[in-house]
């Protein structure tokens, strides 16, 4: 019987912890280079999720994700909701966002700052990695 009570507080006191762990996250780091516009829009979802429960988001968009924050570039409408990952990067903008593009994309894609969204910057490698470092943050990677 001590060894039920005992099993029971243990599991008691992890979920305890574990769902205070969760509440003391300040949010999200979301680092995007992924091409494929499903997983685009994954990224897109979770961090729209993330904002609407009071958390702040920080995406970087880097290699063909970086097309996303390009003025007058498409990106594919999907199913269910008939809206492509560049319509939830301005939703997750418009509900508080940070996004910038990293630093590699502009020179590389042959592009300068003057072509992307308004509220788009590049990135700052040193911040990046301090966000990233930063564990009151969970990070994703796509």
């Amino acid at each position: 019987m001590k060894k039920v009570v005992f099993l029971s507080a243990l599991c008691f006191s992890l979920l305890a912890s574990s769902s205070f762990a969760a509440e003391a996250k300040k949010g999200l780091n979301v680092v995007l280079t992924a091409a494929d516009a499903q997983t685009q829009q994954m990224a897109m979802v979770l961090s729209l999720m993330t904002l609407k429960q009071g958390k702040q988001v920080n995406m970087t968009l880097c290699s063909k994700a970086g097309d996303l924050a390009v003025k007058g570039m498409k990106s594919e409408k999907l199913k269910p909701k008939g809206k492509s990952p560049k319509m939830m990067l301005q939703a997750i903008m418009k509900n508080g966002a940070k996004v910038e593009v990293c630093p590699l994309y502009l020179p590389n894609a042959n592009k300068d700052k003057s072509v992307l969204l308004e509220g788009i910057n590049v990135a700052k490698p040193a911040k990046v990695a301090e966000q990233l470092l930063n564990s009151d943050f969970t990070t994703l990677s796509y």
